[in-house]
């Protein structure tokens, strides 16, 4: 068994099932990809909500954000929670057009501090969803989008030069990436059509290893999206893994940025 306390964290050995000790409860976790940890629920007690009961409480919140920057992304399963602090994922996607949230990003991106770790939930409700939501490491993001881009004959030669960097492990410095991901961007939505530019993305989600699991009731996904150093954190964006058809129904999300609650 591996313990998380407040004074320290070893992180979870890279098997199947491991359990952790948080405060004084002990969770079983999981790990089915190539980042992140799954925390499936507590040991020998019951919570409905013990991502607020215990995680976030005031004993071990500083414990629970310490494993979140270790794992990069924490998903909480089987969690019912009526928060008052949730909002609705706003942004609307269409057949022909990309919403801005269907781009990889850090939310707050246009703010001078981004928030430290971000919650995307998914609320107990009638309706499915079917709509993923990708998240990869910052690092992932950025050379998935450039060796992608180079399959294309519409490339540009300046992303030539980046793309040989990052493959050689020689990159230029991260406070220089958003930049060069913003120019990729606004490249695919002027050379692409809506559903090329989602093709583009999907290929991205892959050579990135995102994370793009189906969403289920009552799951929550929190992710470090600032860090001093940025290639620590996550990036995501609201993924269709298939052609986008007209009037699909899905089940809502909600977000809030967990961190910055008093």
């Amino acid at each position: 068994m591996t313990l998380i306390n407040s004074s320290s964290i070893e992180t979870p050995d890279r098997a199947k099932n491991v359990e952790i000790s948080i405060g004084n409860a002990i969770f079983e976790t999981t790990r089915t990809h190539p980042f992140g940890i799954t925390i499936k629920g507590l040991v020998g007690a019951e919570s409905h909500d013990y991502l607020h009961d215990i995680l976030l409480s005031e004993p071990c919140r500083e414990s629970f954000f310490e494993l979140i920057e270790c794992e990069g992304l924490v998903i909480c399963k089987n969690v019912r929670s009526d928060a008052s602090s949730y909002r609705k994922v706003r942004g609307k996607s269409s057949h022909r057009k990309l919403s801005q949230a269907e781009y990889y990003h850090h939310d707050g991106c246009s703010c001078p501090t981004k928030p430290r770790v971000v919650e995307i939930r998914m609320p107990h409700q009638k309706v499915e969803r079917n709509i993923s939501t990708a998240i990869a490491p910052f690092p992932n993001v950025i050379k998935a989008m450039l060796v992608s881009l180079s399959k294309s004959s519409k490339i540009k030669s300046e992303f030539s030069e980046l793309t040989d960097q990052f493959e050689k492990g020689d990159p230029p410095h991260f406070d220089q990436w958003d930049k060069i991901q913003g120019r990729i961007t606004r490249m695919v939505r002027r050379e692409f059509d809506a559903e090329a530019c989602r093709s583009f993305f999907r290929e991205v989600d892959d050579l990135a290893q995102a994370y793009v699991e189906p969403w289920e009731m009552g799951e929550s996904r929190l992710m470090l999206n600032s860090h001093d150093d940025l290639t620590k954190t996550m990036q995501h964006r609201r993924a269709y893994q298939k052609p986008r058809g007209e009037h699909e129904q899905n089940g809502s999300l909600v977000k809030r940025w967990t961190a910055e609650e008093t």
